[in-house]
């Protein structure tokens, strides 16, 4: 959801070239699945479409090709560590820290509740353009 919304964000400021954004996986669970329909459902009420993605899980390499790394919840966050070695260049973050707030973004496929899951990551996204300076 993620990546889409924030995609779409950048799209309306007519700078979606001027970004790589791509989510990835932090464990093998979801590989090669598209997403999930909840957030497909979520995402379509704002015509916002993610077609052709599948999951991919997060790889060492991806460390040096992002100058940001954003996992949702203190779970991810540990599994991007574990995958990519330590954060010595500070790129590794948490969704929320970027709204001023250390909780977690919560997860849908646990709660089945995608417009918590929606307002946060929103709300997220906007701190991070506000830390981009956009």
């Amino acid at each position: 959801m993620a990546e889409f919304l924030f995609k779409e964000m950048l799209r309306r400021r007519g700078l979606e070239d001027c970004f790589l954004i791509e989510s990835r996986a932090t464990s093998t669970e979801e590989i090669g699945n598209p997403p999930h329909y909840g957030t497909v459902k979520k995402l379509a009420q704002f015509g916002i479409v993610p077609a052709g993605k599948y999951a991919e899980q997060l790889k060492r390499s991806d460390y040096d090709k992002y100058d940001l790394i954003i996992g949702m919840d203190d779970a991810n966050i540990r599994n991007i560590l574990r995958i990519t070695g330590d954060d010595k260049y500070g790129k590794v973050r948490k969704m929320m820290a970027f709204a001023g707030s250390g909780r977690s973004v919560a997860d849908p496929w646990y709660t089945g509740d995608f417009e918590t899951t929606y307002s946060d990551i929103n709300e997220g996204l906007n701190g991070l353009l506000e830390f981009l300076g956009i």
